[in-house]
């Protein structure tokens, strides 16, 4: 029972140490998640023999051998097994004894990494030389046993368990533990799916050029007879360009300012001055432009821009003036 003790330790300690071993498995050199469904184990093994001394007479001893396994899915395979006995010797004469043990077990997986807890289940036929008679003594065995794999790669495993055995026919009970080395052919590496590269962002549009502008003006002038304020002819043209200027940009407005020369009194002339601004921002308005553009303003003779005292310089006096002034796109 001691060794029994000690064995298992050995096997504990042979799967922590499994478990602790730097692993790629059940993921693929390239990171995709491995298949075992369809692939073949083969493995050689090494398990530590425990006799039932009340039916045999016999040391503890060591079964080595191989097996293959079959994977009916990820998780699931059928393992098929034979060893041979070794270090087998008879309590009672000493000799050393031959054996073997062939097995089929059922093997369920845990888990999808690297390391794989295992159950398996299964029948067994041992054959054992007798040292009391001639022939072997043969029996069926009813199997059951608990471990762990640990795949070092998408191929190369190894394995530490126990496994517990019933004899129908003497109904005794066994035991062995020990590891295994296998390999795994025929796994299939699911590739990774990569993640479609994120697009370049557009190139930002080119920023439009700053439009070329310029400075438009448009000036009215407007002379008047002596003491009148009524537009002469032939300032109409003049009139009707100014007009159309300020239909073409909505946006502008003017003041149209009236003007005098010196004769008169000063409030005569102020009143003078407003009458012909009156008449030349009406005739805008005829002309299309909203009076809510227009500002008509008369400073009589408050700002003349001649002589006063001569003919030709109060003639220039008696003036309405309006201009606008805009910035235009250079096309």
């Amino acid at each position: 029972m001691m060794k029994l003790k000690n064995t298992v330790g050995l096997v504990v300690g042979a799967v922590i140490s499994a478990s602790a071993m730097p692993v790629m498995a059940q993921y693929g050199m390239g990171g995709g998640e491995v298949s075992r469904a369809g692939s073949v184990e083969a493995e050689a093994f090494a398990e530590r023999y425990f006799t039932d001394d009340s039916v045999h007479d016999l040391s503890h001893g060591t079964l080595v051998g191989g097996g293959l396994g079959y994977f009916l899915s990820d998780d699931v395979s059928l393992n098929l097994g034979l060893g041979k006995y070794r270090n087998l010797d008879s309590d009672v004469t000493g000799e050393d004894i031959d054996g073997r043990l062939a097995t089929l077990k059922a093997v369920y997986h845990f888990g999808e990494g690297a390391v794989r807890p295992y159950i398996s289940g299964g029948v067994g036929h041992q054959e054992l030389d007798q040292w009391d008679r001639d022939g072997r003594d043969k029996t069926t065995m009813l199997t059951a046993g608990a471990g762990v794999k640990n795949y070092l790669n998408e191929n190369f495993f190894v394995r530490a368990g126990v496994d517990v055995l019933h004899g129908l026919d003497h109904s005794n009970t066994e035991w062995m533990a020990g590891v295994g080395l296998g390999l795994n052919f025929g796994s299939s590496t699911a590739p990774v799916a990569q993640a479609a590269p994120e697009p370049a962002p557009a190139p930002a549009p080119a920023p439009a050029p700053e439009p070329e502008m310029q400075n438009v003006r448009v000036e009215l002038d407007v002379k008047f007879d002596f003491d009148k304020a009524t537009i002469r002819q032939e300032y109409r043209d003049d009139i009707r360009s100014l007009a159309e200027f300020m239909k073409t940009y909505p946006d502008v407005s003017t003041s149209v300012a009236g003007h005098t020369d010196s004769i008169g009194s000063d409030q005569y002339n102020q009143k003078l001055s407003e009458e012909r601004a009156k008449s030349v921002r009406q005739a805008l308005i005829e002309e299309g432009v909203d009076g809510s553009r227009l500002e008509a303003v008369g400073y009589g003779e408050a700002r003349p821009i001649a002589d006063n005292d001569t003919e030709e310089g109060r003639q220039m006096n008696r003036r309405v003036e309006a201009d606008v002034e805009t910035e235009v796109e250079v096309r």
